[in-house]
């Protein structure tokens, strides 16, 4: 690196000494194509010349690393926590590193949801073809068919996938508190028909063809004579970048290009997806939801969408920390009385769990989830949201609705 630098620092010098002789045509020539070169080096790319290839494990045993007894992340020769300074000095390649493990870990969640959960993967679209992208999720065997419960999960926005609420708690925690497998699991200990949504599997990225690169510069509304004036100038522009090319990053990154999956290509339309083709069919009197973040959002939208059938079928709602907001996404009256009485969002606080937390929105009862942390609600409230579905079907059983959390002495029952 401090080669490259030097080389900087000599050119600079170079084009100094040039400016201050008093030569004829040639030498002003030479001392403007320095400066027209030296203005032109990228220095974040050059400095990645001594950046180590951007080649990683593909399994955790690669990475030197496996999830102890206690569901943590640990490095299999010194039982240390993951450390991602792993390089001194070069956060890009640390932040690439961190992004190949995260991947590798998405896959292991998704091998413990069918080896430990016993959760089936299911394609959607459900009428997809061979050829087009695809994503899927995960339910138990009697998700449609259980009589009496069924939970559905919605994680939030970003990296996770589906069965995960937080990357970062899976490499820095446990297991426990970054993936949704306590909720599963205890689920199916109730009695619970089991779906888990996996929103932000979106599209597929494919590598563009040069034809494709090429037509996505020349598909410009512009005027000829301005585009023609423009690839004149890239031309120049890449004449002369070849010209030090051996000194750029040669991990260069490929261009690529999003094919969105049908019917699936945001979170709200996957919910609403889910929603009509597994839920709505599902023979459960009773569902139930847990969504965290974006994944509230989400939800919003599909009562919006389907009101009177979510209002029919939909028991309880739990939010832990949700984005929702009812002013934004015009949420009607109707819907926002259904969610005061149905729904109970678990927000990140520093009173203790359960304790009652005022809204400026006229939504749902907000209460403590116990942590100040955003991306820990959904496990420090995972004992509160079961009880509160169980209060849920008591009420309903009984014609009472149910109170938001179960410590009385901080929320006062509501005498119906």
């Amino acid at each position: 690196m401090y080669f490259y630098l030097s080389i900087l620092n000599l050119l600079t010098v170079w084009v100094m000494m040039a400016q201050l002789q008093q030569g004829g045509p040639d030498e002003k020539e030479k001392t403007t194509a320095l400066k027209d070169l030296l203005s032109r080096i990228d220095l974040d790319e050059l400095m990645k010349k001594d950046e180590p290839p951007l080649e990683f494990p593909d399994t955790l045993e690669g990475f030197e690393y496996i999830f102890n007894e206690k569901g943590q992340l640990r490095h299999i020769k010194t039982g240390e926590p993951f450390v991602f300074n792993y390089r001194e000095d070069l956060h890009r390649w640390n932040q690439k590193r961190y992004e190949a493990l995260g991947e590798i870990i998405t896959k292991y969640v998704y091998e413990l949801l069918q080896k430990e959960c016993h959760l089936k993967k299911v394609t959607l679209p459900v009428d997809a073809t061979e050829s087009e992208p695809k994503s899927f999720i995960f339910m138990s065997e009697d998700a449609l068919t259980n009589p009496d419960k069924l939970l559905v999960l919605i994680h939030g926005n970003g990296v996770v996938r589906a069965g995960q609420w937080a990357r970062r708690l899976i490499i820095n925690e446990d297991l426990d508190s970054g993936t949704q497998i306590p909720y599963i699991k205890r689920a199916i200990e109730e009695g619970y028909g089991v779906i888990v949504l996996n929103p932000n599997e979106n599209y597929i990225e494919v590598e563009k063809t040069k034809a494709q690169v090429q037509l996505s510069s020349d598909s410009s509304d512009e005027p000829a004579e301005k585009r023609e004036r423009k690839d004149k100038i890239q031309k120049e522009t890449k004449k002369r970048r070849d010209f030090y090319e051996k000194y750029r990053n040669p991990q260069k990154e490929k261009e690529t290009m999003q094919m969105y999956i049908r019917d699936n290509g945001s979170p709200e339309e996957h919910a609403i997806y889910v929603w009509d083709h597994f839920i709505s069919q599902s023979a459960a009197e009773n569902v139930f939801f847990v969504a965290h973040s974006y994944g509230g959002l989400a939800f919003v939208e599909l009562m919006i969408q389907r009101e009177a059938e979510v209002k029919n079928k939909v028991t309880a709602v739990a939010l832990t920390d949700s984005v929702h907001n009812v002013w934004h996404q015009e949420v009607g009256k109707t819907i926002r009385e259904w969610m005061r009485e149905n729904c109970c969002n678990w927000v990140s606080s520093s009173e203790p769990l359960d304790t009652s937390v005022e809204s400026m929105l006229p939504d749902c009862p907000r209460v403590s989830a116990g942590t100040e942390r955003h991306e820990l609600t959904s496990w420090k409230s995972f004992p509160s949201i079961f009880k509160f579905f169980s209060e849920a079907v008591e009420a309903k059983n009984s014609s009472v609705k149910p109170t938001p959390t179960r410590r009385s002495n901080r929320i006062k029952y509501e005498e119906l």
